[in-house]
């Protein structure tokens, strides 16, 4: 029913109510944050919050629903462009988005590092259950399709595939805003062009896998054969 009733609001009060809680939550975490903070930084009563979202809880869940909203709407744009593209520029894209993401939405990734990182409350292992399981759900239906296109090994489990990727790709992101993970990598607040070749590198090393040629598996590839069995093993097409 409080839900019902911010949404008859006017848009711009909406918004304005939307935008300051983001920043409460990104700026001072889940225990921290203060309703009577927010309320007084809006120009609006305790009580109004408290009749919208009931309380804190409900306020952090209606924004963690909004951010989870704008991600699969981003996400949903990837699978429609690359749609038909291969697997692994499938991976290229939906990884650029997720940088594109967080730099057009700073605070809300905020949030999110924070009920990772520094942060033990009520929610917290649910709200990072449901992300994980959204992560899988993208990636589940692109790893599948992969491995019957040959694109992907099939003799691997597909859920530990997801799991490699969401890992991988999660901590790339991470390091993009928190510098003790970067690795030296120059990942950390890096420029665009600097982002976008370590995005390349990694789809090749996703694509190629870490192997050297004195493994005998990397260089496959330039000596004719017609299957790499290094990282993901992925066909190679035309080889």
């Amino acid at each position: 029913m409080g839900i019902d009733r911010f949404m008859r609001l006017k848009e711009p009060k909406r918004e304005k109510i939307v935008e300051g809680a983001v920043e409460e939550f990104s700026r001072y975490g889940f225990r921290q944050a203060s309703l009577n903070r927010l309320a007084q930084s809006l120009g609006i009563s305790k009580g109004s919050l408290f009749q919208y979202f009931g309380n804190k809880e409900g306020l952090f869940l209606f924004i963690f629903d909004q951010a989870v909203a704008l991600v699969r709407k981003r996400l949903a744009q990837v699978k429609q462009e690359t749609a038909e593209k291969d697997f692994f520029e499938k991976i290229r894209r939906s990884l650029a988005a997720g940088v594109d993401f967080l730099r057009r939405h700073p605070r809300v990734y905020r949030i999110y590092l924070k009920m990772l990182f520094q942060e033990d409350f009520p929610l917290r292992t649910e709200l990072l259950h449901r992300v994980r399981l959204f992560s899988a759900e993208y990636l589940r239906p692109m790893v599948l399709k992969g491995m019957a296109q040959g694109e992907v090994r099939s003799d691997m489990d597909p859920d530990f595939v997801v799991f490699l990727l969401d890992a991988v790709m999660d901590r790339f992101l991470q390091a993009q805003c928190v510098s003790f993970l970067d690795g030296g990598t120059g990942l950390y607040e890096g420029s665009a062009e600097v982002t976008g070749r370590l995005i390349d590198a990694l789809v090749e090393v996703l694509r190629n896998g870490l192997a050297g040629d004195g493994m005998g598996h990397a260089g496959s590839r330039s000596r004719g054969g017609a299957h790499d069995d290094s990282g993901l093993g992925v066909q190679v097409p035309g080889a």
